[in-house]
């Protein structure tokens, strides 16, 4: 139990912990644990490397950005309190509790899932359309990258 809970810390933190504020820019990382690690030390600054937009690029794509990662932190919040749930029950799942779960996931995912369509419709107005879509893809990647430690974190219910 206590290690279930320590995944569900972790999750949350992970998910939850604000990574904003560009230091210096690193260089673009195609190698997954390299992205990581970059994305967990500043993951604006890697952004900002990946996109390397220019100042007017730049004017109109952050406020974009900061409302989308705002939007995310609705939707991990969500998906976070249904999981914990999960691992702070002592006792086997009931039917009701379990779609009752299943619910609370899905609308997490339906939560991300309108920001996202947000932020592209927006995004692709603001910067040309290869540098939209190389966000889009990058942003794909980070979510990709979290979700799977979540799943990796969770049992599956039994």
């Amino acid at each position: 139990m206590k290690k279930n809970l320590a995944a569900v810390i972790v999750a949350a933190a992970m998910l939850a912990a604000p990574l904003a504020g560009a230091a210096d820019s690193a260089a673009p990382v195609n190698d997954l644990q390299a992205m990581q690690k970059a994305v967990k030390a500043d993951k604006r600054a890697y952004v900002a490397s990946v996109l390397d937009l220019t100042p007017a690029e730049a004017k109109k794509f952050w406020p974009i950005y900061d409302a989308y990662q705002l939007d995310i932190d609705m939707a991990n919040r969500k998906r976070s309190v249904a999981l914990e749930g999960l691992i702070a029950r002592d006792r086997p799942l009931s039917d009701l509790y379990a779609k009752q779960l299943a619910n609370e996931l899905i609308a997490a995912d339906e939560t991300e899932v309108r920001a996202r369509r947000k932020m592209q419709n927006k995004l692709m107005r603001a910067l040309p359309p290869k540098k939209a879509a190389r966000y889009l893809q990058v942003e794909s990647q980070i979510r990709a990258m979290q979700l799977y430690g979540i799943a990796e974190a969770f049992p599956l219910v039994r």
